[in-house]
């Protein structure tokens, strides 16, 4: 085991590492061995309280951070890129004893976080209004001005980009923010509130509160000088804060929830290849990805050879210590690991035809089998339900109008797939599947520049790309009398 110094453990507040009030600490789990890390400070609502006090303070009108040139916000943001590019084997090894996902992923994805933190810092001074040509004498133009103090909840699936989504952002229009990690993995985000510290951001502009969701989390969605929740997680928890958020202040709101993804193999496709980008989709972070592309729709004269190729993709899958040369790691905590396993067995005694995996791997740690059911029906629980681990379930269909609607009876819409070599086919399949993002011949090619996010339940708004900044922006419309004493509205003169 890869020894990992634990830096920060206790609240950030105001540019200040401070206890929880209640002096309350929480465990986090190592789920490779099921051993304690590390005891973290606690947070609940004096605490966000305490956090909230100091981002209004950082949001007020004449505060460093509110007179601060754009273009000055960009260059910290680009010093935050740095610093991220500067620690990213330390940060990837945290990242690896806190959730388990293998080290080498881990450091690809804190790479990628630096390079989504540069494309939001080169947006910070390019905030543009319009001007309108609007009726009557007047001159008219908007202004784009940040949302303002804005909580922001974490998943534990990929802490690094998650926090970068929600933060950088944020910054680049103008927001202050509240952070509330996820219980399983608060370590990177207070790691990465410590170089904010050192970049230079001014107090109270970050602050980062672990805690648990009844606790922190409703305190930070509940509180009424907190103008927006960007949260990422179950559809279930969306709901509750959905409601809470109209409840109080009617916040803006982006949610980005789960999913049920489906990717679509038609007959034409090269079956190795195609075998290949579905166990990818599939198995992505241990299946723990919430667009994970687990519904796989194969056409009826592939499928046989599919399946056999699909189950031996998920054979020769390594799965371990996830500090060495594997590729998958250990599902993050005892509770998905029980949920996970559950679904399997609810799949063989289903009717579905398990074909690799299906069981624990070890007895130490939270470890599944890369685990594949064919001859699934869509009515079964393993096809309609959110799994968030490791298992795939093929299907299969014989008609292009059959699949489509069979892709898209479900209750999420966040992302779909298809493979295959007409051009037509292709096309016409992104354009009636009801998903958020649609990858053709690929899956899951997530970049910087690109807005992601779901339809239905799937969830509201978007993240990333120019469509990720919008979030944190109010428009203002500003008009202004041509005419010197003009009083009359134009639509009492119409």
């Amino acid at each position: 085991m890869v020894k990992v110094d634990i830096k920060y453990t206790k609240l950030f507040i105001n540019n200040e590492w401070v206890d929880a009030v209640s002096k309350k600490t929480f465990p986090t789990i190592n789920p490779q061995d099921e051993t304690v890390i590390a005891q973290v400070a606690e947070g609940d609502k004096a605490d966000i309280d305490l956090a909230v006090e100091a981002a209004s303070k950082a949001f007020h009108r004449y505060s460093e951070w509110r007179t601060m040139d754009a273009s000055q916000r960009g260059r910290l943001l680009l010093k935050l890129a740095d610093l991220l590019d500067r620690d990213f084997k330390y940060l990837a090894e945290l990242e690896t004893l806190d959730c388990g996902k293998p080290v080498k992923q881990a450091e690809g994805e804190v790479l990628w976080s630096a390079n989504i933190i540069r494309y939001y810092a080169g947006k910070a001074d390019k905030i543009l209004g319009n001007t309108i040509p609007a009726d009557g004498e007047v001159v008219t133009f908007t202004l784009k001005e940040p949302v303002g103090v804005c909580g922001q909840i974490l998943p534990w699936n990929y802490p690094i980009p998650m926090f970068v989504w929600k933060i950088a952002p944020a910054l680049a229009a103008g927001c202050t923010v509240i952070v509330k990690p996820a219980e399983q993995t608060p370590l990177t985000a207070l790691a990465v509130a410590a170089l904010i510290k050192e970049v230079g951001f001014p107090p109270g502009v970050v602050n980062v509160i672990p805690g648990y969701g009844p606790t922190a989390g409703a305190a930070l969605t509940n509180h009424r000088r907190v103008d927006k929740i960007a949260f990422t997680g179950s559809t279930e928890v969306g709901r509750i804060i959905m409601n809470n958020a109209a409840a109080t202040n009617l916040k803006r709101i982006t949610l980005e929830l789960g999913g049920k993804s489906p990717l679509v193999v038609f007959n034409d496709a090269d079956v190795e290849i195609a075998a290949q980008i579905a166990h990818r989709a599939a198995f992505a972070n241990a299946g723990q990805c919430c667009v994970a592309g687990t519904r796989t729709y194969v056409q009826s004269g592939i499928y046989d050879k599919f399946i056999a190729k699909a189950a031996e993709i998920a054979k020769n899958r390594t799965v371990g210590n996830p500090y060495e040369d594997v590729q998958q790691g250990p599902q993050i905590d005892s509770d998905m690991f029980n949920k996970v396993m559950g679904y399997i067995e609810v799949g063989k005694k289903s009717g579905a035809r398990c074909i690799a995996g299906g069981n624990r791997q070890g007895n130490v740690g939270f470890f599944i089998e890369p685990t594949v059911f064919a001859d699934v029906k869509d009515d079964m629980k393993i096809a309609r339900e959110e799994i968030f681990g490791p298992v795939q379930s093929i299907l299969k269909f014989e008609t292009f109008e059959e699949v489509v609607d069979r892709a898209n009876d479900s209750n999420y819409g966040l992302g779909a797939g298809v493979i295959t070599k007409d051009f037509t086919t292709a096309m016409t399949f992104a354009k009636h599947v009801r998903a958020g993002s649609v990858w053709i011949n690929t899956y899951e090619h997530v970049a910087p520049q690109t807005p992601f996010g779901g339809f239905r339940e799937s969830g509201i708004g978007r993240e990333l790309g120019e469509d990720g900044i919008l979030q944190y922006l109010e428009n203002k419309t500003v008009t202004h009398s041509a005419i010197l004493g003009e009083q009359d509205c134009n639509y009492e003169r119409a």
